[in-house]
């Protein structure tokens, strides 16, 4: 069938092709059969030959057997005849062998005292004890016979002689652990009781560990790690191997007497030995921590805590029955919050520096006419603080550094990067940074540093409130995964509320600089006002001095406004040939009002301040808002409301009234193009002008012609 398959599918050549394979692959079987073949018969070969040497080799070992069997019945027959011949005198030598131990033994008693003296002058107390307890059973039961009674009692003198230097050993301030561990093992070697040297032991441990204690409390100016490390290698040292020393003294020794320790004495030993370990390592950790405060560098200072609680892990494996990796995590947490709150004092000084810098460089530009430098201080204002706070951040993150023992600990990573980092530190330092700016709002009367301060801060809360409030908080939580560690979000301040406050902060700030400018320039227009007199005043041919300090005043104040909040304030352009004559024509209405004032006249001045009364009324110390418009008219409506009241304080004659109409008409020449709303400067200073009229004794004003002409003169 395969073949019948095969002529069907395939062609003559593939039927051919298939034949030559075939043929191969039977050679090549037949091949690898014959290969086989040989290989199986070499190996018959080989087994028939190792079969035969086999034979051989047990024949041999036959013959060798029978020649051991032979000697040993020879050795046995020669064995018998040995122990028959010394049987007679075996007695004879177990007696002379036991009289030669025992003569040992008593030639050992009689020069154990020169023995004993001569390992004590030699300070070898080891060899010493150990003669003494070898022949201690020996003295005891022959102490009785009247030659050895000296012996006994020379030996009892040497040996509490040499408890005597065993126990001084305890006050020696040099001595050293390993030398007071062999002492006490000596000690009970000699049966002294335990429960006396356990407290003579610990004792002495506390004076060494005391005087360690002072030694390092002495190096806290040294480095950090150097500090922790001595502590390490010297304190810690020490205290555990006065702790493993003790267990295996009086705690697991098994030579003590059971009936002695084994009940009583273990938990109190126990005991005392925790309460040894407890006093000193408080007296440890407080050092520690008073030194970990007043670290600068944190890299250093992480790397000296990691030291420092991986000590303490190795102690929690020698004393089982404390933790005091949770002291030493509340240690590390106590130094991170302290870093943090040194890095807040340094961003702290770091802030008055800066204001310190910007109110001196502004105090020595007081007289310069450009304010082009406003926007470089209000830089220096901002960048090197948010540059601070990074750099502090980047600087923290050495605490989270995951090859260091203590950062594997939720506790600490919640505590520290939320209480600390985030809410401590960032936001702690964002409300300071308000409440400073707050701090500058408070009197009226003459600041202690130039006015313009206060419009650079509230710039400086303005940007921080648009972006730079988000840009920290952000940065914050991405470098230490706060959204990990939250468990509501009350436990965050809110960015909004921070928000609002540096708004609020703005805000003041700015009412705070319209408020002082407005009331620096009403102290010039109140004095020119109070110190003249008005009664007896020349026919006006100028513009008063302060009038134009007053215009030069404000445009200062103009150029620091828009050199921070721009020039976008929607204010319309206007010339001042528009001005001129709207003001003209107030001043003609006066005149016509006024020209023919009479008492007669009273009930039409009546009824106009009727109408003034239910006007539109004019907030003077209203808020400003951002911008340089309102900041202006702010600073405008004091002083001309000041120059207001004062002028109703005064009494004027008809040349006094004049140069009062003149003040106000130079006023309004300039004054319009700093505000956005005209009819505001014209209403406070035609009520400006009719208080002056109400108050003249003989109310004539000027001609508007002449008025003008005076004010361009000038």
């Amino acid at each position: 069938m395969y073949i019948q398959k095969l002529l069907k599918e395939c062609n003559l050549k593939q039927i051919m092709d298939h034949e030559a394979e075939i043929v191969r692959d039977t050679q090549t079987l037949h091949s690898d059969m014959q290969t086989l073949v040989y290989e199986n018969y070499n190996k018959f070969i080989s087994a028939t030959d190792t079969v035969k040497k086999m034979k051989y080799d047990f024949n041999q070992m036959e013959e060798s057997m029978d020649q051991l069997s032979k000697n040993m019945e020879n050795i046995s027959s020669f064995h018998d005849q040995i122990s028959t011949t010394l049987q007679s005198t075996n007695h004879k030598i177990v007696r002379l062998s036991t009289a030669h131990t025992l003569l040992e033994k008593l030639q050992f008693l009689f020069h154990l005292p020169t023995n004993l003296k001569d390992r004590m002058n030699e300070e070898n107390y080891a060899q010493a004890v150990h003669d003494y307890i070898h022949a201690q059973k020996v003295l005891n039961q022959y102490g009785n016979m009247p030659s050895f009674q000296g012996i006994q009692k020379d030996c009892e003198d040497l040996v509490d002689e040499l408890k005597t230097k065993l126990r001084f050993q305890f006050h020696e301030r040099d001595a050293s652990t390993k030398s007071l561990t062999e002492s006490v093992d000596l000690l009970l070697q000699l049966n002294e009781p335990a429960d006396v040297l356990c407290a003579d032991f610990l004792t002495c441990a506390e004076t060494r560990l005391s005087q360690q204690l002072e030694d390092l409390n002495e190096m806290c100016e040294n480095d950090i790690i150097e500090f922790v490390d001595r502590g390490s290698s010297g304190f810690l040292n020490d205290l555990c191997l006065i702790v493993a020393s003790y267990k295996d003294m009086f705690v697991n020794r098994q030579s003590l007497d059971v009936n002695e320790f084994k009940d009583d004495f273990d938990t109190k030993a126990v005991s005392r030995l925790n309460n040894f370990i407890m006093n000193n390592m408080k007296k440890y950790f407080e050092l520690i921590g008073r030194r970990v405060e007043n670290v600068a560098d944190t890299a250093v200072l992480v790397r000296a805590l990691d030291r420092f609680y991986k000590k303490l892990q190795a102690m929690n494996v020698l004393c089982e029955d404390t933790d005091f990796a949770r002291t030493g995590t509340e240690i590390v947490i106590s130094a991170g919050r302290k870093q943090c709150r040194n890095h807040l004092s340094s961003l702290k000084q770091h802030l008055s520096e800066i204001l310190a810098k910007v109110r001196q460089t502004l105090a020595s530009k007081i007289s310069s006419e450009s304010d082009n430098s406003l926007p470089e201080l209000q830089a220096m204002l901002v960048v090197p603080v948010v540059e601070k706070v990074k750099g502090i951040l980047q600087d923290l993150l050495a605490f989270l550094q995951p090859e260091l023992s203590f950062v594997l600990k939720p506790q600490f990573l919640q505590r520290f990067c939320i209480d600390e980092i985030r809410e401590g530190l960032v936001v702690g330092f964002l409300y300071h940074l308000t409440a400073t700016a707050d701090g500058f709002c408070t009197g009226l009367e003459a600041p202690k540093f130039p006015p313009a301060l206060l419009l650079l801060l509230s710039k400086m809360c303005l940007e921080f409130k648009d972006s730079n409030v988000h840009y920290l908080l952000t940065t914050t939580d991405e470098l230490y995964n706060i959204e990990e560690y939250i468990t509501s979000k009350n436990d965050l301040t809110s960015e909004t509320e921070i928000c609002e406050n540096f708004q609020k902060a703005a805000q003041e700030l700015l009412n705070h600089f319209v408020r002082l400018q407005g009331i620096a320039i009403s102290q010039m227009l109140r004095k020119s006002v109070e110190t003249r007199d008005w009664l007896h005043t020349i026919e006006p041919r100028t513009v008063r001095a302060v009038m134009k300090r007053v215009v030069e005043d404000i445009a200062a104040v103009e150029a620091q406004v828009t050199s921070l909040y721009g020039d976008s304030d929607g204010q319309v352009d206007r010339s001042s040939d528009s001005s001129r004559r709207t003001h003209s024509v107030s001043r003609h209405q006066y005149k016509s009002n006024w020209s023919s004032y009479t008492p007669s006249h009273l009930d039409s001045s009546i009824v106009s301040n009727i109408h003034k009364l239910f006007s539109e009324r004019i907030e003077i110390f209203s808020s400003v808002q951002f911008n340089k418009a309102s900041i202006l008219i702010g600073i405008i409506k004091i002083s001309l409301k000041t120059f207001l009241e004062c002028v109703r304080l005064r009494t004027f004659s008809k040349y006094g009234l004049q140069q009062i109409q003149v003040d106000t008409h130079y006023l309004q020449l300039y004054l319009w193009r700093f505000v956005s709303d005209e009819n505001l400067i014209h209403f406070l200073l035609d009520e400006i002008l009719s208080s002056a009229v109400h108050r003249c004794l003989d109310p004539v004003l000027m001609e508007p012609s002449v008025v003008d002409i005076i004010c361009e003169r000038n």
